[in-house]
């Protein structure tokens, strides 16, 4: 929520520095395999890069998933997104970067499919199944 909450902030904040109408939704249409084949893949990559950095370096998870995204700003067809509040947020802007509203839900469920099936593979590449406590030492134990 936090992430969705300051999201929304910075985007108004974005369009105050602009000039631009506070408020606004995007008309940019994004749809397509073409769009969400991208989304599934750069959050796949995000997923598996911060669990296995938190398995192995955990200490260097802040640094590898910056170099991530950087990477995947590059490799994706969209810039990646990779995060449901990001695309939620892109919604709210008729910039550039807009997402038009009804197109965040597919983005969204490619989102989820890509963080799932990076979960799962990352049990098998790095060992034992991944949970909550594999990335934060204050999430409650199961």
């Amino acid at each position: 929520m936090a992430q969705l909450a300051f999201g929304i902030f910075g985007a108004w904040a974005g369009h105050l520095m602009f000039d631009l109408p506070i408020l606004q939704f995007s008309t940019k249409a994004r749809t397509g395999l073409g769009q969400w084949t991208p989304e599934f893949v750069a959050t796949f990559g995000l997923v598996l890069t911060i669990l296995g950095t938190a398995r192995y370096k955990p200490q260097a998870v802040a640094a590898s998933v910056g170099l991530y995204i950087t990477a995947a700003y590059w490799f994706t067809s969209l810039t990646s997104f990779a995060n449901p509040a990001i695309t939620v947020v892109r919604g709210l802007s008729n910039t550039f970067a807009g997402i038009a509203p009804h197109d965040v839900p597919m983005f969204v469920v490619a989102q989820f499919a890509g963080a799932i099936a990076a979960t799962a593979i990352a049990s098998t590449l790095f060992g034992e199944p991944f949970g909550p406590s594999a990335i934060s030492p204050y999430a409650p134990e199961s």
